[in-house]
Protein backbone atom coordinates (compact mmCIF):
# COMPACT_ATOMS: atom_id res chain seq x y z
CA UNK A 1 0.00 0.00 0.00
CA UNK A 2 2.99 2.23 0.27
CA UNK A 3 4.25 1.93 -3.47
CA UNK A 4 1.25 3.00 -3.92
CA UNK A 5 1.89 6.23 -2.93
CA UNK A 6 4.87 6.53 -3.64
CA UNK A 7 4.98 9.17 -6.48
CA UNK A 8 7.83 10.62 -8.85
CA UNK A 9 7.82 14.02 -7.04
CA UNK A 10 8.58 12.62 -4.02
CA UNK A 11 11.53 10.45 -6.10
CA UNK A 12 12.41 14.45 -7.84
CA UNK A 13 12.97 15.46 -4.15
CA UNK A 14 14.96 12.41 -3.11
CA UNK A 15 16.91 12.87 -6.11
CA UNK A 16 17.67 16.72 -5.31
CA UNK A 17 18.51 15.98 -1.46
CA UNK A 18 21.14 13.05 -3.19
CA UNK A 19 22.82 15.11 -5.32
CA UNK A 20 23.35 17.58 -2.09
CA UNK A 21 25.01 14.49 -0.70
CA UNK A 22 28.60 14.33 -0.83
CA UNK A 23 30.13 12.28 -3.31
CA UNK A 24 30.41 8.43 -3.67
CA UNK A 25 28.33 8.42 -0.78
CA UNK A 26 26.04 10.33 -2.41
CA UNK A 27 26.12 8.07 -5.92
CA UNK A 28 26.14 4.81 -3.98
CA UNK A 29 22.64 5.91 -2.30
CA UNK A 30 21.75 6.88 -5.55
CA UNK A 31 22.32 3.69 -6.69
CA UNK A 32 20.92 2.14 -3.87
CA UNK A 33 17.69 4.31 -4.08
CA UNK A 34 17.71 3.75 -7.83
CA UNK A 35 17.78 0.06 -7.44
CA UNK A 36 15.31 -0.05 -4.58
CA UNK A 37 13.13 2.21 -6.74
CA UNK A 38 13.51 0.16 -9.60
CA UNK A 39 12.44 -2.71 -6.93
CA UNK A 40 9.57 -0.90 -6.19
CA UNK A 41 8.57 -0.10 -9.15
CA UNK A 42 9.02 -3.63 -10.41
CA UNK A 43 7.01 -4.48 -7.18
CA UNK A 44 4.41 -2.29 -8.07
CA UNK A 45 4.01 -3.81 -11.21
CA UNK A 46 3.76 -7.22 -9.89
CA UNK A 47 1.39 -6.20 -6.66
CA UNK A 48 -0.44 -4.40 -9.77
CA UNK A 49 -0.47 -7.42 -11.77
CA UNK A 50 -1.68 -9.51 -8.70
CA UNK A 51 -4.39 -7.10 -7.96
CA UNK A 52 -5.99 -7.12 -11.14
CA UNK A 53 -5.13 -11.20 -10.90
CA UNK A 54 -6.62 -10.99 -7.68
CA UNK A 55 -9.23 -8.59 -8.77
CA UNK A 56 -10.32 -10.70 -12.04
CA UNK A 57 -10.04 -13.76 -9.44
CA UNK A 58 -12.24 -12.03 -7.28
CA UNK A 59 -14.24 -11.13 -10.01
CA UNK A 60 -14.80 -14.63 -10.79
CA UNK A 61 -15.11 -15.60 -7.15
CA UNK A 62 -18.19 -13.23 -7.39
CA UNK A 63 -19.48 -14.91 -10.22
CA UNK A 64 -19.35 -18.10 -9.45
CA UNK A 65 -20.69 -17.07 -6.10
CA UNK A 66 -23.76 -15.10 -7.47
CA UNK A 67 -24.20 -18.60 -9.60
CA UNK A 68 -24.07 -20.63 -6.44
CA UNK A 69 -26.51 -18.03 -4.80
CA UNK A 70 -28.89 -18.36 -8.12
CA UNK A 71 -28.19 -22.41 -8.00
CA UNK A 72 -28.84 -22.58 -4.45
CA UNK A 73 -31.90 -20.39 -4.91
CA UNK A 74 -33.23 -22.87 -7.83
CA UNK A 75 -32.19 -25.96 -5.66
CA UNK A 76 -34.14 -24.40 -2.45
CA UNK A 77 -37.37 -23.78 -4.97
CA UNK A 78 -36.41 -27.13 -6.66
CA UNK A 79 -35.86 -28.51 -2.88
CA UNK A 80 -39.37 -26.74 -1.57
CA UNK A 81 -41.08 -28.45 -4.59
CA UNK A 82 -39.58 -31.94 -4.45
CA UNK A 83 -40.51 -31.48 -0.59
CA UNK A 84 -43.94 -30.52 -1.12
CA UNK A 85 -43.78 -33.36 -4.02
CA UNK A 86 -42.15 -36.10 -1.54
CA UNK A 87 -45.16 -34.99 1.14
CA UNK A 88 -47.57 -35.67 -1.87
CA UNK A 89 -46.35 -38.83 -2.97
CA UNK A 90 -46.10 -39.79 1.19
CA UNK A 91 -49.53 -39.00 1.59
CA UNK A 92 -50.26 -40.84 -2.04
CA UNK A 93 -47.97 -43.29 -0.89
CA UNK A 94 -49.85 -43.72 2.36
CA UNK A 95 -53.42 -43.53 0.88
CA UNK A 96 -52.47 -46.60 -1.64
CA UNK A 97 -51.31 -48.22 1.01
CA UNK A 98 -54.31 -48.00 2.58
CA UNK A 99 -56.08 -48.54 -0.53
CA UNK A 100 -54.09 -51.76 -0.96
CA UNK A 101 -54.93 -53.11 2.48
CA UNK A 102 -58.36 -52.18 1.96
CA UNK A 103 -58.36 -54.41 -1.18
CA UNK A 104 -56.31 -56.88 0.17
CA UNK A 105 -59.06 -57.95 3.05
CA UNK A 106 -61.66 -57.16 0.79
CA UNK A 107 -60.32 -59.55 -1.95
CA UNK A 108 -59.47 -62.07 0.86
CA UNK A 109 -63.15 -61.38 1.46
CA UNK A 110 -64.55 -61.84 -2.10
CA UNK A 111 -61.97 -64.33 -2.91
CA UNK A 112 -63.50 -66.96 -0.05
CA UNK A 113 -67.37 -65.63 -1.55
CA UNK A 114 -65.93 -66.42 -4.82
CA UNK A 115 -64.35 -69.86 -3.73
CA UNK A 116 -67.43 -70.78 -2.07
CA UNK A 117 -69.40 -69.61 -5.02
CA UNK A 118 -67.36 -71.63 -7.20
CA UNK A 119 -67.54 -74.90 -4.79
CA UNK A 120 -71.23 -74.44 -4.98
CA UNK A 121 -71.57 -73.87 -8.67
CA UNK A 122 -68.63 -76.78 -8.83
CA UNK A 123 -70.70 -79.40 -7.10
CA UNK A 124 -74.12 -77.95 -9.15
CA UNK A 125 -72.34 -78.63 -12.61
CA UNK A 126 -71.01 -82.42 -10.80
CA UNK A 127 -74.64 -82.49 -10.01
CA UNK A 128 -75.92 -81.53 -13.83
CA UNK A 129 -73.35 -83.84 -15.29
CA UNK A 130 -74.44 -86.49 -13.29
CA UNK A 131 -77.91 -85.63 -14.14
CA UNK A 132 -76.77 -84.96 -17.83
CA UNK A 133 -75.18 -88.16 -18.00
CA UNK A 134 -78.39 -90.39 -16.08
CA UNK A 135 -80.28 -88.83 -19.14
CA UNK A 136 -78.06 -89.49 -21.77
CA UNK A 137 -78.02 -92.67 -20.81
CA UNK A 138 -82.27 -92.60 -20.08
CA UNK A 139 -82.39 -91.04 -23.89
CA UNK A 140 -79.75 -94.00 -25.41
CA UNK A 141 -82.19 -96.40 -23.27
CA UNK A 142 -85.04 -93.98 -24.68
CA UNK A 143 -83.93 -94.57 -28.01
CA UNK A 144 -83.48 -98.32 -28.20
CA UNK A 145 -86.81 -98.56 -26.51
CA UNK A 146 -88.09 -95.81 -29.26
CA UNK A 147 -86.39 -98.01 -31.79
CA UNK A 148 -87.77 -101.41 -30.49
CA UNK A 149 -91.41 -99.83 -30.23
CA UNK A 150 -91.14 -98.62 -33.80
CA UNK A 151 -90.10 -101.79 -35.10
CA UNK A 152 -93.14 -103.37 -32.86
CA UNK A 153 -95.22 -100.65 -34.06
CA UNK A 154 -94.61 -101.32 -37.51
CA UNK A 155 -94.92 -105.28 -36.99
CA UNK A 156 -98.60 -104.49 -35.46
CA UNK A 157 -98.70 -101.89 -37.86
CA UNK A 158 -98.61 -105.12 -40.71
CA UNK A 159 -100.64 -107.16 -38.64
CA UNK A 160 -103.10 -104.62 -38.20
CA UNK A 161 -103.45 -103.92 -41.96
CA UNK A 162 -103.38 -107.72 -42.21
CA UNK A 163 -105.71 -107.82 -39.43
CA UNK A 164 -107.91 -105.29 -41.65
CA UNK A 165 -107.64 -107.48 -44.41
CA UNK A 166 -109.13 -110.35 -43.04
CA UNK A 167 -112.31 -108.87 -41.43
CA UNK A 168 -112.90 -106.85 -44.43
CA UNK A 169 -112.61 -110.78 -46.35
CA UNK A 170 -114.45 -112.09 -43.05
CA UNK A 171 -117.33 -108.95 -43.69
CA UNK A 172 -116.83 -109.55 -47.46
CA UNK A 173 -118.11 -113.38 -46.73
CA UNK A 174 -120.56 -112.88 -44.65
CA UNK A 175 -121.98 -110.03 -46.83
CA UNK A 176 -121.88 -112.86 -49.80
CA UNK A 177 -123.14 -115.44 -47.56
CA UNK A 178 -125.94 -113.25 -46.56
CA UNK A 179 -127.06 -113.07 -50.29
CA UNK A 180 -127.40 -116.88 -50.99
CA UNK A 181 -129.00 -117.67 -48.17
CA UNK A 182 -131.67 -114.61 -48.94
CA UNK A 183 -131.35 -115.17 -52.24
CA UNK A 184 -132.17 -119.57 -51.79
CA UNK A 185 -135.03 -118.91 -49.16
CA UNK A 186 -136.56 -115.96 -51.63
CA UNK A 187 -139.12 -118.62 -51.61
CA UNK A 188 -140.27 -118.42 -48.18
CA UNK A 189 -143.01 -115.93 -46.59
CA UNK A 190 -140.91 -113.00 -44.71
CA UNK A 191 -143.05 -113.23 -41.63
CA UNK A 192 -142.21 -117.56 -41.16
CA UNK A 193 -138.28 -117.05 -42.44
CA UNK A 194 -136.36 -113.79 -41.89
CA UNK A 195 -132.40 -113.35 -42.81
CA UNK A 196 -130.36 -110.59 -41.58
CA UNK A 197 -126.84 -109.54 -40.23
CA UNK A 198 -125.84 -109.20 -36.87
CA UNK A 199 -122.43 -108.83 -35.29
CA UNK A 200 -120.33 -110.15 -38.42
CA UNK A 201 -123.24 -113.41 -38.41
CA UNK A 202 -125.59 -114.19 -40.45
CA UNK A 203 -129.30 -115.00 -38.99
CA UNK A 204 -131.82 -117.22 -40.62
CA UNK A 205 -134.48 -116.69 -37.82
CA UNK A 206 -137.17 -119.19 -38.83
CA UNK A 207 -141.18 -118.87 -37.23
CA UNK A 208 -142.13 -121.58 -35.41
CA UNK A 209 -145.15 -121.76 -37.67
CA UNK A 210 -142.89 -122.66 -40.15
CA UNK A 211 -140.95 -125.43 -38.39
CA UNK A 212 -143.31 -127.29 -36.15
CA UNK A 213 -146.69 -127.78 -34.43
CA UNK A 214 -147.54 -126.22 -31.26
CA UNK A 215 -145.36 -128.15 -28.27
CA UNK A 216 -143.80 -130.15 -31.00
CA UNK A 217 -140.43 -131.26 -31.20
CA UNK A 218 -140.14 -132.27 -35.21
CA UNK A 219 -139.95 -130.33 -37.70
CA UNK A 220 -142.85 -130.14 -40.41
CA UNK A 221 -142.65 -131.20 -44.23
CA UNK A 222 -142.72 -127.20 -44.79
CA UNK A 223 -140.22 -126.76 -42.71
CA UNK A 224 -137.85 -129.76 -43.87
CA UNK A 225 -138.53 -128.06 -47.37
CA UNK A 226 -136.52 -124.83 -45.67
CA UNK A 227 -133.97 -126.51 -43.99
CA UNK A 228 -133.31 -128.73 -47.50
CA UNK A 229 -132.53 -125.18 -49.66
CA UNK A 230 -130.41 -123.83 -46.81
CA UNK A 231 -128.42 -126.72 -46.38
CA UNK A 232 -127.58 -126.89 -50.38
CA UNK A 233 -126.11 -123.40 -49.62
CA UNK A 234 -124.33 -124.15 -46.70
CA UNK A 235 -122.76 -127.30 -48.55
CA UNK A 236 -121.05 -124.58 -50.77
CA UNK A 237 -119.80 -122.71 -47.80
CA UNK A 238 -117.71 -125.16 -45.59
CA UNK A 239 -115.78 -122.50 -44.07
CA UNK A 240 -119.14 -121.41 -42.26
CA UNK A 241 -120.22 -122.59 -38.60
CA UNK A 242 -123.58 -123.32 -38.19
CA UNK A 243 -125.49 -122.98 -34.71
CA UNK A 244 -128.83 -123.73 -34.22
CA UNK A 245 -130.86 -122.17 -31.11
CA UNK A 246 -134.02 -123.34 -29.83
CA UNK A 247 -136.32 -120.14 -28.40
CA UNK A 248 -139.25 -120.98 -26.90
CA UNK A 249 -142.01 -118.22 -25.13
CA UNK A 250 -142.68 -117.88 -21.40
CA UNK A 251 -146.08 -120.00 -21.55
CA UNK A 252 -144.94 -123.56 -19.96
CA UNK A 253 -145.62 -126.69 -21.70
CA UNK A 254 -148.35 -129.59 -19.73
CA UNK A 255 -146.60 -132.56 -19.13
CA UNK A 256 -143.94 -133.99 -21.01
CA UNK A 257 -144.11 -133.20 -24.54
CA UNK A 258 -142.02 -135.78 -26.70
CA UNK A 259 -139.92 -136.19 -23.90
CA UNK A 260 -139.67 -132.47 -23.21
CA UNK A 261 -140.45 -131.80 -19.46
CA UNK A 262 -140.15 -128.14 -19.64
CA UNK A 263 -139.75 -125.00 -22.55
CA UNK A 264 -135.82 -125.46 -21.93
CA UNK A 265 -136.01 -129.20 -23.20
CA UNK A 266 -138.27 -128.56 -25.72
CA UNK A 267 -136.53 -125.51 -26.84
CA UNK A 268 -133.24 -128.26 -26.87
CA UNK A 269 -134.96 -131.28 -28.58
CA UNK A 270 -135.63 -128.78 -31.12
CA UNK A 271 -132.46 -127.22 -32.05
CA UNK A 272 -131.36 -130.98 -32.14
CA UNK A 273 -133.64 -131.87 -34.56
CA UNK A 274 -132.97 -129.07 -37.21
CA UNK A 275 -129.13 -129.99 -36.50
CA UNK A 276 -129.98 -133.39 -37.69
CA UNK A 277 -131.76 -132.21 -41.06
CA UNK A 278 -129.17 -130.09 -41.76
CA UNK A 279 -126.40 -132.75 -41.42
CA UNK A 280 -128.70 -134.88 -43.32
CA UNK A 281 -129.04 -132.74 -46.33
CA UNK A 282 -125.12 -132.64 -46.40
CA UNK A 283 -123.73 -130.42 -43.84
CA UNK A 284 -120.92 -131.32 -42.01
CA UNK A 285 -121.84 -131.96 -38.08
CA UNK A 286 -118.85 -131.18 -37.01
CA UNK A 287 -119.76 -127.89 -38.37
CA UNK A 288 -123.16 -127.92 -36.61
CA UNK A 289 -123.90 -126.74 -32.68
CA UNK A 290 -127.77 -127.28 -31.37
CA UNK A 291 -128.34 -125.31 -28.61
CA UNK A 292 -132.21 -124.72 -26.51
CA UNK A 293 -131.70 -121.54 -25.15
CA UNK A 294 -135.28 -122.03 -23.53
CA UNK A 295 -137.43 -118.44 -23.09
CA UNK A 296 -134.89 -116.40 -21.48
CA UNK A 297 -133.45 -114.74 -24.44
CA UNK A 298 -136.90 -113.22 -26.01
CA UNK A 299 -136.91 -110.65 -28.62
CA UNK A 300 -140.39 -109.26 -27.99
CA UNK A 301 -142.09 -109.05 -24.28
CA UNK A 302 -144.44 -112.27 -23.66
CA UNK A 303 -147.30 -109.54 -22.79
CA UNK A 304 -149.41 -110.61 -26.31
CA UNK A 305 -149.57 -113.71 -28.84
CA UNK A 306 -148.09 -111.92 -31.51
CA UNK A 307 -144.93 -111.42 -29.21
CA UNK A 308 -145.35 -114.41 -27.68
CA UNK A 309 -145.41 -116.01 -31.25
CA UNK A 310 -142.20 -113.61 -32.15
CA UNK A 311 -140.69 -115.35 -29.20
CA UNK A 312 -141.20 -118.77 -30.37
CA UNK A 313 -138.81 -119.50 -33.26
CA UNK A 314 -135.19 -120.72 -34.17
CA UNK A 315 -132.03 -119.38 -35.08
CA UNK A 316 -129.44 -120.64 -37.48
CA UNK A 317 -126.31 -118.40 -37.09
CA UNK A 318 -123.86 -118.65 -39.50
CA UNK A 319 -120.39 -117.52 -38.97
CA UNK A 320 -117.40 -117.80 -41.49
CA UNK A 321 -114.72 -119.40 -39.61
CA UNK A 322 -112.44 -117.39 -38.09
CA UNK A 323 -108.80 -119.22 -38.44
CA UNK A 324 -107.03 -116.98 -40.23
CA UNK A 325 -108.62 -114.06 -37.69
CA UNK A 326 -107.65 -115.85 -34.46
CA UNK A 327 -103.60 -117.03 -35.69
CA UNK A 328 -103.07 -112.93 -36.60
CA UNK A 329 -104.45 -111.99 -33.34
CA UNK A 330 -101.98 -115.16 -31.86
CA UNK A 331 -99.34 -113.96 -33.65
CA UNK A 332 -99.71 -110.12 -32.16
CA UNK A 333 -100.82 -111.19 -28.75
CA UNK A 334 -98.59 -114.17 -28.08
CA UNK A 335 -102.10 -116.08 -26.98
CA UNK A 336 -102.81 -119.44 -28.50
CA UNK A 337 -106.04 -119.30 -30.87
CA UNK A 338 -109.19 -121.26 -29.22
CA UNK A 339 -108.88 -124.64 -30.05
CA UNK A 340 -105.47 -125.40 -29.85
Amino acid sequence: MRLKNFTPALLGLGLLAAGALPGCVAARKYDDLAARQRADAQGKAEAERQYRAATAELQKTADALAQLRLDNGRLEDDSLATGTALRRARGLNHDLNESYDRLLKNSGQELASKSSDYNKVARDLARREAELGALDASLRTSKTDNDRLGTDLKAREAKLAELTQALADKDRAVNDLKARVSKALLSFNASDLQVKLKDGKVYVSLSEQLLFKSGSAKVDPKGQAALKTLATVLQEQPDVNVVVEGHTDTVPIKGVVNGAKDNWDLSALRATDIARLLAAGGVAPARITAAGRSQYVPVAPNDTAPNKALNRRTEIILTPKLDELFQILESSSGAPAPGK
